[in-house]
């Protein structure tokens, strides 16, 4: 069978962080995706030749993968998280560029389009939409905070460089819940808050935002699952 979804060369894999690679994809045509929004990214991990159509259906793998590139032109990123024990990820964190994957999107509601301040709070994997979501706010000229919470974080240059740039960044200990129901609590009404992480995670901000005293379905949160 030839894979579904659209054949996209990758560009480069870089490590951003432990046990982290971001990957930059070929934009494909007509792909007019916002920081926010998610890919379906198929590929038959250890063949080389992705392209032909002699694959078994059974050994294509599938990955939903959140952009974290703040615009989308010749190329797009996406971040990826390496599970030693998984069947895609290692594979793709070994790639050299050139390879080519097949994507299919972009998906999703949650966007960012430039026109407000922003309140972007990660918790692991969630780094990437809400780093890329971010810079684009201060791109356009809005302010923005960053609360990410993670034992090893990823990212650090940019999340240094938007700093830099004015923007709140608070990064914290994965066990912190204290530090980040605070940070939540004095950040939540300084722009729209966007969440992303897996559902622990999330559902933790939005019980803080509604304890707080707002209403978390203003909020926007991506759950991963």
């Amino acid at each position: 069978m030839t894979i579904e979804g659209t054949p996209v060369t990758v560009e480069s894999v870089r490590e951003v962080g432990p046990g982290t690679v971001a990957l930059e994809l070929e934009t494909p045509d007509g792909f007019d995706a916002l920081p926010g929004q998610f890919v379906l990214l198929r590929a038959v991990p250890g063949v080389e030749d992705q392209t032909s159509g002699d694959h078994d259906e059974d050994d294509v793998v599938m990955r939903h993968y959140t952009l974290s590139s703040p615009a989308v032109g010749e190329t797009f990123e996406i971040t990826v998280g390496i599970d030693p024990d998984g069947d895609l990820s290692p594979w793709l964190a070994n790639l050299e560029g050139g390879e080519t994957v097949h994507i299919e999107g972009p998906f999703g509601t949650i966007t960012y389009e430039g026109d407000e301040d922003v309140v972007a709070v990660a918790g692991g994997p969630g780094v990437g939409p809400a780093v890329s979501i971010a810079e684009a706010a201060h791109e356009s000229g809005h302010d923005a905070v960053v609360v990410y919470q993670d034992d090893e974080p990823a990212h650090v240059d940019r999340l240094e460089a938007l700093e830099d740039a004015g923007a709140d960044v608070v990064i914290l200990d994965e066990d912190d819940n204290d530090g980040l129901a605070e940070a939540i609590e004095s950040h939540r009404a300084d722009g729209q808050l966007y969440a992303f992480g897996f559902e622990d995670f999330v559902r933790f901000v939005a019980d803080t935002i509604d304890e707080d005293g707002g209403d978390s379905d203003e909020a926007l949160i991506e759950n991963f699952g």
